[in-house]
């Protein structure tokens, strides 16, 4: 295993190599993320709209676009460099989810085993503990926790429809533990790519409530809508931009939910 591991690492460096003169968003050579895109990647942090059981969610930008196209390369095209640059509007993110926490903890949504296996990296993980490393180089006391694991086999939820996602994900994650998580003074802030009809995190805050952990809130790259207009659509953007202060009508979400 070790030796996969490290012939993986050496294949996506080497991919790095051969695409790092072409922009990941649009293909124009000269660069991993061009100016245009890198405009795109820096839109947010933006509000999410509400989903059934979800805390307030904060993204980078809508899964469209330049801002899909890096976000993709990332995750499935192996080119693990522009993790870094993900990273920055995540850590944007994560910090507007939680503006006030003396202290921060990502809870990364798990990866599916096979499809971490596949990639050789866990791109959620990844991501979270470079967004981690940028807060603290802010001042904030932030780790990535990996408290969330699966306790049954799910399915892909690419190409499933809502209410499949919903029973897909339903008790199939629990956390490992308190160790790692925040104190009250704390904020435990779940991390995922994408957010399209909110079942992932429903599932992420309801396993970490069953130990007693409060999620303040969540942070994503990109969130899917199927409606028209740059954030329009029954799950698209609000559109508004903030530092994470206008909360919105959320309810608290205590252990249990």
């Amino acid at each position: 295993m070790a030796i996969l591991s490290v012939l993986s690492g050496w294949t996506a460096a080497l991919g790095d190599l051969v695409l790092e003169q072409r922009c990941a968003g649009c293909g124009l050579g000269g660069a991993v993320v061009c100016a245009a895109c890198a405009e795109a990647l820096d839109q947010g942090p933006w509000r999410c709209r509400s989903r059934r059981g979800c805390p307030p969610v904060w993204a980078v930008g809508p899964h469209a676009g330049r801002g899909r196209a890096v976000l993709l390369a990332f995750k499935n095209g192996g080119r693990r460099a522009l993790g870094e640059r993900l990273a920055r509007g995540l850590a944007g993110a994560v910090r507007a989810a939680a503006p006030t926490a003396r202290r921060i903890r990502l809870v990364p949504v798990p990866g599916r085993a096979a499809a971490t296996r596949q990639r050789g990296y866990d791109p959620v993980r990844t991501l979270s503990t470079i967004a981690a490393a940028r807060l603290r180089g802010q001042g904030v006391d932030a780790r990535a926790v990996s408290a969330l694991r699966y306790v049954h086999a799910t399915r892909d939820q690419v190409g499933l429809d809502s209410a499949a996602r919903w029973s897909n994900l339903a008790g199939a994650m629990r956390a490992r533990s308190h160790g790692g998580l925040p104190p009250e003074e704390g904020a435990a802030v779940v991390v995922d790519d994408v957010l399209t009809t909110g079942a992932t995190l429903a599932e992420a805050v309801r396993a970490l409530g069953a130990t007693g952990v409060r999620v303040s809130g969540a942070a994503v790259v990109t969130e899917r809508g199927p409606g028209t207009g740059r954030f329009g659509g029954e799950y698209g953007h609000t559109g508004r931009r903030g530092s994470g202060s206008d909360t919105g009508p959320f309810p608290d979400l205590l252990s249990g939910l």
